[in-house]
C-alpha cells in the first residue's frame, strides 16, 4: 500500500476522535461561557489563580451532594487565589441556576447548554472535577464524586496555592 493511499485514511481516523481527551499536565483548553453572574467568563482570563473546574448536571445526585462541599472550599480559599467554576451541562439554565442557588453555591455557574465545552473536555461522567494550576495546566482529574473527595480537594488546593 502506498503512502498516498494511506494518508486519507489516517486523516479520517484522526478526525473521528476528539481533539482533546484532557490529561494531567496539559494546558486546559480555553473556552468562554455565559455565567450566572450575567457576563461571560473566559477560562484563560483566570490565569494566575488555582481553578477548580467542576462539570455537573441537575439530574446528577452525586452533583447535588458535592456542590455544597465545593461552596465551602470556595469560601475558604477564594481570597487567596482560588476559584471554582461550576459548568452546568443542562439545556435549561433556569433549572440549573435554581438548583445551584438552593444548594448555596455562590461561585460562578457557567452554562454549557450545547455541551460544546463538555465535549471539548471529553467529559463522560458526572460530576467531573479538574484542578488547574496558576499556569493553566491540568494538575488533577477527579471523575465522579465519593464522600471524602472534598478532603482530597482541599489537600490538593492547598498544595497548588503554595506553588
Amino acid at each position: 500500500m502506498k503512502l498516498k493511499s494511506i494518508f486519507p485514511l489516517i486523516l479520517l481516523i484522526s478526525l473521528s476522535f476528539p481533539a482533546y481527551a484532557v490529561k494531567v499536565g496539559q494546558t486546559a483548553p480555553d473556552f468562554t461561557l455565559s455565567s450566572s453572574a450575567k457576563h461571560n467568563i473566559r477560562l484563560a482570563e483566570l490565569r494566575g489563580q488555582v481553578i477548580m473546574l467542576n462539570f455537573w448536571a441537575t439530574w446528577c445526585n452525586p452533583c447535588r451532594v458535592e456542590l455544597p462541599h465545593l461552596q465551602k472550599l470556595y469560601s475558604q480559599y477564594k481570597d487567596i487565589g482560588f476559584t471554582v467554576l461550576g459548568v452546568n451541562i443542562d439545556k435549561n439554565k433556569t433549572k440549573a441556576s435554581k438548583m445551584a442557588r438552593d444548594l448555596g453555591a455562590q461561585f460562578p455557574i457557567l452554562f454549557d447548554n450545547t455541551q460544546k465545552i463538555s465535549k471539548l473536555y471529553s467529559i463522560k461522567a458526572m460530576p467531573m472535577t479538574l484542578l488547574i494550576d496558576r499556569d493553566g495546566k491540568i494538575r488533577h482529574l477527579f471523575p465522579g464524586y465519593k464522600p471524602g473527595y472534598e478532603i482530597k480537594y482541599a489537600e490538593t488546593i492547598r498544595k497548588l496555592l503554595r506553588e
